[in-house]
């Protein structure tokens, strides 16, 4: 590591999980000195409430006030902490956002869809020219992050309402579920997806848990890193074998990632139909790389300069 590179955090509150990277930044990329995640399922309770609440959000606390004291001790000089599809959508999240802010000393910031499109922009692909038609997608908990850029036009970034875990708590019933349930899955994931945005992307690129968590269920699909319509079949008949807590254990997973897995494979298959093309690369940035390089480029100012710095800095 360079001596001389500022050292940066990013903590990633979603549906999910709660997540932590810290990193030092350098003219080579990232150097990664901390990456760590603990399951909280915000999203589901905000299904459930419409809100956070008092013991979410004491829960949430204590992992982001533990998470910046880690980032502190490894040196970061500056801390990221932004909240995405649970908090948006929770009717408390602006004030649960500025309580814990206060309490830990780091804003919480609350990023709208194209903010958050940006950062997992930047994660995959940093500050580099664009010479091809790319399209970058983030299939999440409560919601589906998507960005297009390309030559000749301007970056847009829009998000979706359709994730793995809302997809479950609306069709899935049984465990493992039923393939009357798999197709219910698989209509709703197409119909929320005709109105994703127009392109045809010489490249589809596909980040977060969902297709981390599919490539360890399938090991062929680990040497290339990529997700076809075979495979993914492959994957929802392997997820609908057994019980969530079983398919955990064999695959070394959370076991709500697990049962939430099956939903999350079937917008892929459905995002494979919307552009009709053959496969998905994925890739394990996101948004934390994302937020960590923004911070790095745009200082203490960098959620203004977002869509500036997601359009390329390098010459």
């Amino acid at each position: 590591m360079n001596a001389a590179a500022p050292i940066c955090a990013a903590i990633d509150v979603g549906s999910n999980s709660v997540h932590l990277l810290v990193a030092a930044v350098d003219d080579d990329g990232l150097d990664v000195l901390a990456d760590e995640s603990v399951f909280l399922g915000l999203g589901a309770v905000v299904d459930r409430t419409g809100q956070i609440g008092s013991r979410a959000c004491r829960r949430l606390l204590v992992a982001v006030h533990r998470y910046v004291d880690r980032a502190r001790m490894l040196g970061a000089r500056f801390i990221v902490c932004a909240g995405t599809e649970p908090m948006r959508r929770a009717i408390d999240g602006p004030a649960v956002a500025a309580v814990i802010g206060r309490l830990i000393g780091v804003p919480l910031h609350v990023l709208a869809h194209e903010e958050e499109g940006y950062l997992t922009l930047l994660g995959v692909d940093p500050g580099s020219e664009r010479h091809r038609q790319v399209l970058v997608i983030d299939v999440g908990g409560g919601s589906t992050e998507f960005v297009v850029v390309g030559p000749g036009r301007s970056v847009h970034a829009v998000g979706f309402q359709v994730g793995g875990a809302r997809l479950t708590s609306r069709h899935i019933s049984g465990d493992p579920p039923t393939m009357a349930e798999i197709a219910a899955l698989r209509h709703a994931a197409r119909e929320a997806l005709e109105a994703a945005p127009e392109a045809q992307p010489d490249a589809v690129i596909v980040v977060g848990g969902t297709a981390s968590n599919l490539l360890r269920v399938l090991p062929e699909a680990q040497l290339d890193r990529t997700l076809t319509p075979a495979r993914l079949a492959k994957a929802i008949e392997l997820l609908v074998r057994e019980p969530a807590d079983a398919t955990a254990e064999r695959f070394g997973m959370n076991p709500i990632r697990a049962r939430v897995l099956p939903a999350g494979a079937t917008i892929l298959e459905a995002i494979l139909a919307r552009y009709q093309i053959g496969r998905l690369e994925t890739r394990e940035a996101s948004i934390r790389e994302g937020a960590i390089l923004a911070v790095a480029h745009g200082g203490e100012a960098w959620r203004t300069e977002l869509a500036s710095l997601a359009a390329g800095w390098q010459p």
